[in-house]
């Protein structure tokens, strides 16, 4: 039998060359993905699309990108498959040259549906990496590498106003060589992987995971409720910050873009942080106050000024994405062994949570106006009361797993 691959740190000290290298790939594929988002407007007059289209839109790219997800994970969990980054990035880099050509809307669709089974079979195995090269230290490990994917979707909107919307739909073709760039990068990241993985089988330190508990799954209930609860107020403001900031105060677009930005910029910046707080403070802790912490924020995002909307939502951006990385590592500390299937399982909920509410807000705006949409999404973050039964995690003395704590 195959053992299974690392799902620890085979490294004393963080190995900062392998994740730089993952968190550039994740800006490489994600500022290719943003593209999506930030070229909504193009596409909506393009086709003379409804807002329930374009949220169909966001649906078809998450679903892609979220169902796979926890699949390719319980296989990696089983066999490493370190070429699986560089095929990640050949998927992506095919959906944005069908988009670069997209005549219709249904050839939107077939692109957004590529582009996200690109982030479905590369998210999982980073997100390992990740782990592998942290040296212990894994909330800092896992935000350096979520960054990078951050900060390539705040680049996204850039990137249509300065290049793709100056120079039409086809330049579209030119962004996807950075999946060229990417492949090299994650060729290099494999290289490492394979190398690890010979040194663990080599020392028989890889081990199977252990049985699953009620208790876990209880746990597992209340992280699902908070992804709910972030992910479906996040795709309102990233699938609609920019119509909403063009209904309420009648900018252009390209205006518009620069809060997107903005807003996506401060979500960069609270994961990079988010991941080292809550390795000194707790994940716990870090995971309630994000969540719930910004509701006052949100409560006040509907009536604000224009001003008063950039300041909101950039705290928001910050203070919410800050859980993430918490998050995925406290996930992985409850299910140790599972790191493959517990990163595709969040990363995928995070993309197909977001799917789901863009196509049911969209309709929500249609039908009561884009306002009323986001009055009723401030109220979401209350939901983040329930972090607070999420028990403490404690390492045994004895060994490198963890146990759950009053």
């Amino acid at each position: 039998m195959t053992p299974p691959p690392l799902s620890a740190s085979p490294v004393k000290q963080p190995v900062y060359a392998i994740l730089g290298a993952i968190s550039i790939s994740h800006f490489l594929n994600d500022i290719m993905q943003s593209l999506l988002l930030a070229l909504y407007p193009l596409f909506k007059g393009e086709f003379a699309l409804s807002f329930v289209q374009v949220g169909l839109i966001t649906l078809c790219f998450q679903l892609t990108a979220s169902i796979l997800q926890p699949v390719v994970g319980l296989i990696t969990d089983r066999r490493a498959m370190p070429w699986s980054l560089a095929a990640g990035m050949v998927c992506t880099f095919t959906g944005l040259m069908v988009l670069s050509q997209a005549s219709s809307f249904h050839h939107v669709l077939l692109a957004a549906a590529l582009v996200g089974l690109g982030s479905s079979i590369f998210h999982p195995e980073s997100s390992r990496v990740a782990r592998m090269a942290s040296g212990g230290q894994h909330g800092w490990a896992q935000s350096i590498f979520q960054v990078g994917g951050n900060a390539g979707a705040a680049a996204g909107p850039l990137l249509a106003a300065w290049f793709v919307l100056p120079h039409g739909q086809h330049s579209i073709a030119w962004v996807a060589l950075a999946a060229l760039v990417g492949l090299v990068i994650v060729s290099y990241v494999g290289r490492w992987m394979r190398h690890q993985h010979r040194k663990a089988r080599a020392n028989q330190s890889l081990k199977l995971p252990e049985s699953i508990s009620r208790r876990q799954l209880m746990t597992l209930g209340l992280l699902l409720t908070l992804m709910f609860s972030k992910f479906f107020y996040l795709s309102s403001l990233n699938s609609y910050l920019m119509f909403f900031l063009q209904h309420q105060f009648h900018i252009t677009t390209l205006v518009a873009q620069y809060h997107l930005f903005a807003f996506l910029a401060a979500v960069a910046t609270g994961t990079l942080l988010g991941g080292a707080i809550g390795d000194r403070i707790g994940r716990r802790r870090v995971i309630w106050i994000s969540i719930l912490g910004i509701a006052p924020f949100t409560l006040a995002l509907p009536y604000a000024s224009l001003q008063g909307s950039l300041f909101l939502s950039m705290i928001i951006g910050f203070m919410l994405a800050s859980a993430f990385p918490a998050m995925v590592v406290y996930a992985q500390e409850l299910f140790p062994g599972r790191v493959g299937a517990i990163s595709g399982l969040f990363f995928g909920l995070a993309f197909g949570l977001a799917g789901i509410g863009a196509a049911l807000l969209g309709k929500v705006a249609d039908t009561y106006g884009i306002v009323t949409l986001y009055q009723l999404c401030s109220y979401l973050p209350l939901l983040g009361i329930v972090a607070l039964k999420l028990p403490e995690l404690r390492p045994v003395k004895s060994g490198g797993d963890n146990v759950m704590v009053k």
